[in-house]
């Protein structure tokens, strides 16, 4: 009893740590996204994840039995493109705002197995996914049928992020997790790098999250790249270890707390506090949140 009092504990603790370094890892973000694109910021982001997981391979090679390389090339373009959405948000609005959308993953990702992996949703779970999409419409605040731009966005930051994540439970049938992982920092690097290689031929204003021009950090926001990439890796190391020591239901409640967070450090850096309206929506995605991750 006491060794499973001591797991849970140590679930917790390290999720509430990873869920601080995420918030700072954002912060971080948004104070590089003040000089730099958010499609650079995201590569900087991934760059330290490729070196990272290489030489982890260079030391241990992979040994995996392979054979789905488009669904592996699927989870990496979704997870890049889910990724860059989420930091062009970070640079655009609120912290919290931009943690909130990408916290919808998880929602939409329920609703993805029960349509992809043929996977049960009890009445409790679609209780929680409609409880999700009425936070969804108390964030956005429709005005008719349209929705703003960050909406659309941070919508796709959550939906892009949950197909990367359904596919993970196919693919680590025939893949080990540093290979999946490189799938996906790989195309988070390679992508920026195409995508700045064309952006000088593409005039379309509203794709300035795609696309853009390379600025060579000065300074201090190369201090800013570095200790995004430095905290991120910290958090996904942290995360790891919350999800080995206790159940997967208590650590993804948990996880909601970066939301928190990332209000606060977002306050500390200008943000203004979210008003009564966003305020419900994010206490009712959050809610969804945990209520799927109870399911799971």
């Amino acid at each position: 009893m006491k060794e499973k009092i001591k797991n849970l504990n140590d679930g917790v603790k390290y999720m509430l740590l990873a869920s601080l370094c995420f918030a700072f890892m954002g912060a971080f973000a948004k104070l590089a996204s003040q000089s730099l694109p958010s499609l650079e910021v995201v590569f900087f982001r991934n760059i330290a994840g490729v070196l990272l997981i290489s030489a982890a391979i260079a030391k241990k090679p992979l040994r995996q039995k392979g054979g789905k390389p488009l669904l592996l090339l699927f989870r990496g373009t979704m997870g890049f493109m889910a990724l860059l959405t989420f930091f062009y948000l970070i640079a655009h609005i609120p912290l919290g705002d931009a943690m909130t959308w990408s916290k919808t993953s998880p929602i939409f990702t329920a609703v993805f197995a029960w349509l992809f992996l043929n996977e049960k949703m009890s009445k409790k779970a679609w209780i929680a996914v409609f409880v999700g999409f009425v936070g969804i419409i108390f964030i956005t605040k429709p005005t008719g049928l349209t929705l703003s731009k960050y909406d659309l966005l941070g919508l796709f930051s959550g939906i892009g992020a949950a197909l990367a994540y359904t596919s993970i439970r196919e693919l680590r049938e025939y893949y080990e997790a540093r290979m999946i992982v490189l799938s996906f920092v790989g195309v988070g690097t390679l992508g920026p790098i195409l995508l700045f290689l064309i952006s000088p031929y593409v005039h379309f204003p509203e794709l300035d999250f795609m696309f853009a021009t390379f600025v060579m950090p000065q300074g201090i926001v190369w201090f800013y790249v570095i200790a995004m990439g430095a905290i991120a890796t910290l958090s996904q190391l942290l995360m790891t270890k919350a999800y080995s020591a206790t159940k997967a239901g208590i650590v993804g409640a948990v996880s909601y707390t970066n939301i928190l967070f990332s209000i606060i450090v977002g306050v500390a850096l200008g943000d203004s506090l979210p008003d009564i309206v966003t305020t419900v929506g994010i206490v009712l995605i959050v809610l969804a949140g945990i209520m799927v991750a109870k399911e799971k």
